[in-house]
C-alpha cells in the first residue's frame, strides 16, 4: 500500500522559512517522480514544484521561484520543499504527489496535506 504522509507545515510570519517533508512508503522511490502541489481556500489546486528520477532536474513555478526550492533524498524515501522568504499568499495545504517514472502528467499517488499558514 503506497502512503505520502506530508509534515512540517505550520504558522509562520510573513519573511519566514519552513521545511516540508513527505515521507513514501509502498513504493520504489527511485523510480517515481514527485511534486508538491498547494490549495489555498477557495481556489483550485496549483502545481509548485516537481522533481525527477534523478533529483537533477526540478521545476518551479513562477510564483515560488527563487524562494522555493524542492528536493529528494532517495535513500529516505523523502521528499523535501524547503520555503523561505514565505508570503501571506503562500498559505494553503500543501500535497505531495508521486507518478510512475518521468513522463506523463498524471499523478497517481497523493498525500493528505499540510496546512502552511503566514501571517502579514
Amino acid at each position: 500500500q503506497v502512503q505520502l504522509v506530508e509534515s512540517g507545515g505550520g504558522t509562520v510570519q510573513a519573511g519566514g522559512s519552513l521545511r516540508l517533508s513527505c515521507a513514501a512508503s509502498g513504493l520504489s522511490f527511485s523510480s517515481y517522480s514527485m511534486a508538491w502541489f498547494r490549495q489555498a481556500p477557495g481556489k483550485e489546486r496549483e502545481f509548485v514544484a516537481n522533481i525527477y528520477l534523478s533529483g537533477a532536474i526540478t521545476r518551479h513555478a513562477d510564483s515560488v521561484k527563487g524562494r522555493f526550492t524542492i528536493s529528494r533524498d532517495s535513500a529516505k524515501n523523502t521528499l523535501y520543499l524547503q520555503m523561505n522568504s514565505l508570503k501571506p499568499e503562500d498559505t494553503a495545504v500543501y500535497y505531495c504527489a508521486a507518478k510512475y517514472g518521468n513522463s506523463g502528467t498524471n499523478y497517481a499517488y497523493w498525500g493528505q496535506g499540510t496546512q502552511v499558514t503566514v501571517s502579514s
